[in-house]
C-alpha cells in the first residue's frame, strides 16, 4: 500500500506535486509526466519486495474487521468509486484546463457526492467526524510548513548542503533530490518536505542550470524517501489502517525507504538520459 502510494504520488496532482511546480513556476502536467518511468519501475520493485523480502507480520483483528455494516448492506463497487472519481476529476481540471478547484472544496464535494449516490445520508455526521479526526494532525502539520520554510531559507543549512554536494561529480543534480529527502526527514511528510525544499532551493537549483520541470520533479520524488518516519502522521495513519502495532510498523521503515530511494535514483537516471541529453 505504501509503495503503491509513493509511486502514484509523484505522478498525480497531489499537494506536494502542485506546490513543487508552483515554486519552480513549472508546468504541473510536465512535472507529473517526467516521473512516469520511475513510478512504473517503483511499482515493480514494490511487488518484488513484498514477495521476497517483506516480513510476515501482523494478525487479523476480527472484531475490527467485522465492525460496521455487513457485506449485504455495503454499496456496490460502482457507487463506491463515485467519490474518488469526482474528487480526482475536480483536481484534474487544473492541469488539464487551467480551472483551479481548491482541494478544500474538491474533497468535500467528492465526499458529499459519494454519500448522495450511495444513499448514506444517515452516515453523514459520522463520516465528517471520522474525516476531521484523520485530517486534524495533517492540518496542524501543514500550518507549520511556511514557518519551517522561512527558517530553512534564512539559515545556513542550504550552504552546508551545497558545500557537501560540491565535492561530488553530480553535485548540481543531487541538490534537488537530496533537499527533498532531507526536508521529508525533518517533517516526516511528502507535502511538507516538498513544500519546504522547493521554496528553499528552487532558485539555487534553476541557477545551476537544471530546468524548472526537472527541479520540481526531482524534489517531489526525493520527498518520498523519508516521509514515513514515526514523527509524522503518515506513519501512524498507514499503521492504524492495517491494525498494526508500533513495533510491527517500525519494521517496514527500511522497505519504505528502499522504495523511495529506487524512485529517486530512477528519476535522476531518467533526467540524465532524457532531460539532460534530449532536453526537457
Amino acid at each position: 500500500m505504501v509503495g503503491g502510494g509513493k509511486c502514484g504520488n509523484i505522478i498525480s496532482p497531489n499537494p506536494n506535486t502542485i506546490i513543487s511546480a508552483e515554486n519552480f513556476n513549472a508546468d504541473l502536467s510536465s512535472v507529473m509526466f517526467v516521473n512516469i518511468i520511475p513510478a512504473i519501475i517503483g511499482l515493480f520493485i514494490t511487488a518484488y519486495i513484498v514477495v521476497h523480502f517483506l516480513p510476515k507480520i501482523g494478525e487479523l483483528v476480527e472484531d475490527d474487521l467485522n465492525e460496521g455494516d455487513s457485506s449485504d448492506k455495503l454499496p456496490s463497487f460502482a457507487k463506491s468509486m463515485v467519490a474518488p472519481i469526482v474528487t480526482i476529476g475536480l483536481l484534474a481540471l487544473r492541469p488539464l484546463f487551467g480551472i483551479v478547484v481548491d482541494p478544500l472544496i474538491a474533497l468535500p464535494v467528492g465526499g458529499l457526492t459519494g454519500i448522495l449516490v450511495m444513499q448514506k445520508w444517515d452516515k453523514l455526521t459520522i463520516s465528517i467526524g471520522y474525516g476531521l479526526e484523520k485530517m486534524s494532525t495533517i492540518a496542524i502539520l501543514l500550518v507549520g510548513t511556511g514557518t519551517i520554510a522561512g527558517i530553512v531559507k534564512a539559515s545556513t543549512i542550504k550552504d552546508y548542503l551545497l558545500n557537501a554536494l560540491a565535492h561530488t561529480n553530480l553535485g548540481e543534480v543531487l541538490i534537488a533530490p537530496f533537499s527533498g529527502a532531507l526536508m521529508s526527514a525533518a517533517t516526516a511528510s511528502t507535502t511538507a518536505g516538498a513544500t519546504v525544499a522547493s521554496a528553499s532551493f528552487a532558485e539555487t537549483i534553476t541557477a545551476a542550470g537544471i530546468s524548472a520541470v526537472w527541479g520540481a520533479a526531482m524534489i517531489n520524488v526525493g520527498a518520498t524517501v523519508l516521509d514515513h518516519l514515526p514523527h509524522g502522521s503518515f506513519f501512524h495513519a498507514t499503521g492504524g489502517a492495517t491494525y498494526m502495532k508500533m513495533s510491527e510498523r517500525m519494521k517496514l521503515i527500511p522497505f519504505e525507504t528502499l522504495i523511495g530511494l529506487v524512485l529517486t535514483i530512477c528519476s535522476v537516471a531518467v533526467y540524465f538520459i532524457w532531460g539532460k541529453w534530449i532536453g526537457l
